[in-house]
This record gives structure tokens, C-alpha cells and sequence, in this order.
């Protein structure tokens, strides 16, 4: 049987995309049934009075998804991208039946930290490999299909199950939910999902160098972080968009049933926002690809805080939360793929997974962030002002990337060089034998055609 020929692009590998984007909306709908009746539970099933120990499931969920991100980064190259996407779904198992026999809010924080490393596993591994099979010529609008198709499942996942709360149990809702995604999307990645680091090494020796080897996380994390611009503007600005996603999530729906909102209502701005996001991500991305990523990425952070502005001074009207969370749509569409786009064009195939991972341990510590700071302000001045402070906070971070990330970036990080095993001569050495015996080598099939 002859081996399958591996190319780049978005329609040669339009199957396997097919598949990633669909399991990447499974990944989304799993944490998209907890927006709207997590909170709400809290309160009215376990008696949690504190903002900030509501939100403690946010902060439990962040942190996991954060380190898993660092780590799966890490890890992408050594073990395999498919063999981390099975066991980000083999961790989601015990996340619904946590939460059904949970006697405490404790119980319901420990799922959060299963549902943070699945997160983390799961949603990482499904950008990685749609970066992996398109090549870098149609990145971007890969990555808004794939984080519109994973919001997509987040907005339909909230607000489905803010409707089926209104009328049933809001805690069998997740549990049934949650168990039958996690066992769907773990049989569908067994079976039909294939690795892509044919894809990786093809695009490496096409436009890189092919000794090149992925590089260590004690250089990436601090390139990510602090040294390179582009990759610093990035990561605060993502660390800052789901700081504001952590108030989305976890406080909005508090504020709203505060003012006498119903479940459907909160139900209802909880799915809009992140369904707005999920199907303007597919535009964006691929208008990202056109005209560059900053433009995109400012407005965005811009808009953001405009929308929150909107919000904390609605007083709870639904009329006006409707409006901010589709304007907070808007924005996250434009800053959410564009920034994942913005990190992988500064870094070369083989760091890509490390790199992008520490993006994402940084962008997803905004929801510790969220979660702690939100929920202090909230108890200690309200709702409106939690709301303003993040609104202020976004603005900033929007003009830091105006004033720091660079239009075009220069690819800075490159892999480290790696010497050949012994007994291998490098890349572009001449065989035993001189240029004769070179000379009298079968050319390969490809030359042969030719």
C-alpha cells in the first residue's frame, strides 16, 4: 500500500481540518455548560455568598488550563499531537461525575481543575494541528475557523442549557451534558483523528532550517513573555481578553440576577456573546491575513472595553447587556484569532507548539486573574465597578499593543540548531565517493518526472 502524500494547505487537508473543527466545537460546548447555571448553582445549591468564592471555580479552571497549556506546548513534539488531543479527552471523563455527586462546592472546584487540564490538552492540540496542515499562507483564517467553531459550541452550550435549566434540575443538565460529549469527542479522536508532524517537518524543510530542533522552554517562556515584542504584546493582551471572558462568565450572570434577570434572560446574554465572537472570528481571521494583525487586535481591545463600559453602566437592563455582549463579541472576534496568528508568524514551525503554549498559559491566567481581582472588587465596592475596572483595563492593553507590537514581526525565535545523529552527514553534504559517485546516484522519482 502506498503511503499518503503530505501537502500543506487548507484544501488538501480538508478532511482531517474538517474533523479538528468539529471536536473543537465538542471542546467548546463542554465548558460552554457551566456560562450560564454554574454561578447561579453556587449561590442558590451550595449557599456560596462571596463573588470571589463563586468565582473560585474560574480560578481553579484557569490555573489548571494555564500549566496544561505550558506543558502541552512542551510536550507537543516529543509525544505527539493526536496522543495529548486523546488524553485531553480521556481527563474530561470524571468532570461530570464530580459535579453530579459533588456534596460541597469544593467537589465542584475539583472539577474545574479535570476541565481546565482537558481544556488546555484538547484546545491547544486542535489550533496546533490545524496550524500544522495548512502551512502559513492561510493561517489565519484557519485559526478563526477553528475558534469560531469552538465559541460556537460555547455559545450554544450556555444557551441550551441556560433554557433546559428553567424547566429541569440546572445540575443534571451538566451532567448529562458533560458525559456525553467527553465519551463522543474521545471516540471520534481515537478512531478518526491522524497526527500531523509529517506536516510540521514538511513546512520545516520547505522555508526553515531542517537541523532545526524545537526550542527549550527555559529560552521560549522568557522570548513569549518579556524579550520579543511581538510575542510580548500578545501575551498580555491575550492575558487581558480572558480576564474580561472570566467576567463574562463568571460575574455577569451574578450582576444580571441581581437586577431580577430571569435563568432564560441570563441564558440568553451568556449565549450571545460568545456566539457573536464565535461566528465573527471566521472574517476576522481570514481579514487578518489580508491586512495584518495589529490594526485588527487594537480595535478589538478597543471595542472590548467600549462594550464593558456599556455594561457596568446598564444597571442590569437585559435590552442594554444584550447590546454589550454583542459589541464584547465583535471585539474578542477580531483579538482572538488574530493574536494566535500574530505569535505563529513570529516563530518557525518546530517552536511553534512551545511558543504558542506559553501564549496560552499566559492568556489563560487572565481567568485566575479574573477570578480573584473581579470577585475583590465586586465584594468589596459592587458589580458596576468590577465591570468598569476591567473595561478601563482592556482599553490600556489595546494601546499597548498600538505603541509595542510591531506591523510585520520579524521572525525572532527560531529553533535551536541540532547536531546530525552520529554516522549521518548534514543537510547538503556530498556523499562517499565524491561528486562521481554523486553523480552517478538514481535520481529521485520527482527528478525523474521531471
Amino acid at each position: 500500500m502506498s503511503r499518503r502524500k503530505i501537502e500543506l494547505g487548507l484544501r488538501e487537508n480538508l478532511p482531517q481540518f474538517g474533523l479538528l473543527v468539529a471536536i473543537n466545537a465538542l471542546v467548546g460546548a463542554m465548558v460552554g455548560l457551566e456560562r450560564s447555571t454554574l454561578p447561579l448553582i453556587g449561590e442558590d445549591s451550595f449557599g456560596v455568598g462571596s463573588s470571589v468564592a463563586v468565582l473560585s471555580f474560574i480560578v481553579a479552571f484557569g490555573l489548571a488550563k494555564s500549566f496544561t497549556n505550558l506543558g502541552a506546548g512542551a510536550l507537543a513534539q516529543r509525544i505527539g499531537r493526536r496522543r495529548l488531543l486523546i488524553a485531553g479527552w480521556a481527563v474530561a471523563l470524571p468532570v461530570p461525575l464530580l459535579i453530579g455527586v459533588a456534596p460541597t462546592w469544593a467537589w465542584i472546584v475539583a472539577a474545574n481543575l479535570f476541565l481546565g487540564v482537558n481544556q488546555g490538552l484538547a484546545w491547544s492540540m486542535t489550533v496546533v494541528m490545524k496550524i500544522d496542515l495548512v502551512g502559513p499562507k492561510r493561517r489565519g483564517l484557519a485559526l478563526g475557523l477553528n475558534e469560531s467553531a469552538g465559541y460556537g459550541g460555547v455559545a450554544l452550550a450556555a444557551a441550551v442549557s441556560g433554557w433546559l435549566a428553567a424547566d429541569l434540575v440546572a445540575r443534571d443538565v451538566l451532567v448529562v451534558g458533560g458525559a456525553a460529549i467527553a465519551l463522543i469527542a474521545l471516540l471520534i479522536t481515537v478512531i478518526f483523528v491522524r497526527d500531523t508532524a509529517a506536516h510540521v517537518a514538511l513546512e520545516q524543510a520547505r522555508d526553515h532550517d531542517v537541523s532545526a530542533s524545537a526550542p527549550r522552554m527555559r529560552d521560549a517562556f522568557p522570548d513569549a513573555t518579556y524579550r520579543i515584542p511581538a510575542l510580548r504584546s500578545c501575551s498580555q493582551a491575550g492575558l487581558v481578553n480572558n480576564l474580561n471572558d472570566a467576567l463574562a462568565w463568571g460575574l455577569v450572570p451574578l450582576f444580571l440576577a441581581a437586577h431580577g434577570a430571569s435563568t432564560g434572560e441570563i441564558g440568553l446574554v451568556a449565549g450571545i456573546y460568545p456566539a457573536v465572537w464565535g461566528l465573527g472570528q471566521i472574517w476576522a481571521g481570514h481579514w487578518s491575513d489580508s491586512i495584518g494583525r495589529k490594526p485588527l487586535i487594537v480595535a478589538g481591545m478597543l471595542i472590548q472595553g467600549a462594550a464593558l463600559c456599556l455594561l457596568a453602566i446598564s444597571d442590569g437592563r437585559i435590552g442594554e447587556a444584550v447590546a454589550a455582549a454583542v459589541a464584547l463579541g465583535i471585539g474578542t472576534a477580531l483579538v482572538y484569532p488574530t493574536l494566535i496568528a500574530a505569535v505563529s508568524d513570529a516563530v518557525s514551525p518546530v517552536a511553534r507548539a512551545p511558543v504558542v503554549g506559553v501564549y496560552r498559559f499566559w492568556r489563560d491566567m487572565g481567568y485566575v486573574a479574573g477570578g480573584l481581582v473581579v470577585g475583590a472588587v465586586a465584594d468589596a465596592i459592587d458589580f458596576g465597578a468590577a465591570i468598569g475596572m476591567v473595561a478601563a483595563l482592556t482599553a490600556l492593553s489595546g494601546l499597548w499593543v498600538a505603541f509595542d507590537l510591531p506591523p510585520r514581526p520579524v521572525l525572532r525565535l527560531r529553533a535551536r540548531r541540532r547536531p546530525p545523529p552520529a554516522g549521518r552527514r548534514p543537510t547538503g553534504a556530498v556523499p562517499r565517493g565524491g561528486p562521481a559517485r554523486a553523480a552517478r546516484r538514481k535520481p529521485h522519482k520527482r527528478q525523474r518526472a521531471a
